[in-house]
């Protein structure tokens, strides 16, 4: 049976509204809990970013049953590696052991706040020398630490759960894929691809937790909703060799100021049908994905969806 998971938008709330968004997803009975971990919104019409890491930790605290995952955070300019090993067992000791540790490599809109945004080459190759950094420390080692993008005299991470925290890697190609079955534990991916989770399996990944998100707009009024997503989601279909390199909101709000509503709504199931939110989520369970987190776009609307899904789609969802 899929996992199925909520995702907690940094992007388009508050700080005390996702932990509450946190709690009312528990009790609808989502399994897991995904957190976006961002300095700037995709657009300024989403309205927030709060520090992701306090709200975990806040989060972790609230809840007691469901999985949390950072989705994803990148180690490499914004946050040292040896720093996001110490967070990242915080939170571990902090839910009681239900924390993964999301990573990818980044995107110029929140690593350009502490400097300059490296060519994809160089970031990768930080990205892999980040996990050599994380894991040991994770798993309880005394490190000592010289690359030719970090260096680390001397870590070690005093307060752990009593299970090593997991890591997760995002995924969007071979080489990504190759490093997530040889570093981490699970791989990330945002796009319901199944040659990503062959790649997967065929690196050493077999096994393995996948997870996918989909991105959803439920609402009564199905215009509506393609109006929301225009708004605040026109950014999603330009992947991430584009979104990974624009700078800023106004940037993004540049890049798409012709994309179109029906554009969108092509990507993302808008309205009040049942099955077409389901026909989404399906293509990742079908894809091979193992854990899937719905994102509901719209910041106001979260209440109003974690009542629907708890009375109508998780049902659903759990018989796929």
């Amino acid at each position: 049976m899929v996992n199925v998971g909520y995702t907690l938008m940094c992007e388009q709330a508050g700080p005390k509204d996702l932990v509450d968004h946190a709690v009312r997803a528990e009790a609808a009975g989502f399994d897991h809990l995904v957190m976006s971990d961002h300095y700037y919104p995709w657009l300024e019409s989403q309205g927030h970013s709060p520090y992701a890491w306090s709200v975990l930790g806040a989060v972790a605290h609230a809840t007691t049953r469901p999985e949390l995952l950072s989705f994803v955070t990148c180690p490499i300019r914004r946050y040292h590696p040896a720093v996001v090993a110490q967070k990242a067992s915080t939170i571990g000791v902090l839910s009681d052991g239900r924390f993964t540790l999301g990573l990818g490599a980044g995107e110029n809109l929140n690593e350009h706040v502490v400097g300059g945004w490296p060519h994809v080459q160089q970031r990768h190759e930080m990205f892999e020398e980040a996990l050599q950094i994380i894991r040991p420390l994770l798993n309880g080692e005394t490190l000592t630490f010289s690359g030719n993008h970090f260096d680390v005299p001397d870590a070690y991470v005093w307060d752990r759960p009593e299970r090593p925290v997991p890591m997760a890697v995002a995924a969007s190609g071979r080489q990504s894929a190759t490093l997530a079955a040889e570093y981490a534990d699970a791989m990330i991916a945002t796009d319901p691809l199944s040659h990503l989770v062959d790649m997967y399996e065929e690196a050493g990944g077999a096994g393995r937790p996948r997870y996918g998100q989909v991105a959803i707009c439920y609402g009564p009024d199905e215009d509506e909703c393609r109006k929301i997503v225009h708004d605040q989601f026109r950014w999603f279909g330009m992947g991430w060799k584009v979104n990974a390199d624009l700078p800023n909101p106004d940037a993004f709000a540049a890049a798409t100021q012709f994309v179109r509503e029906e554009d969108v709504a092509e990507g993302i199931s808008c309205g009040p049908d049942t099955d077409r939110h389901v026909e989404a989520f399906k293509k990742f369970v079908d894809a091979g994905f193992t854990h899937v987190a719905l994102v509901q776009v719209g910041g106001d609307s979260q209440p109003m969806f974690l009542d629907w899904a708890q009375e109508e789609l998780l049902p659903r969802l759990r018989g796929l």
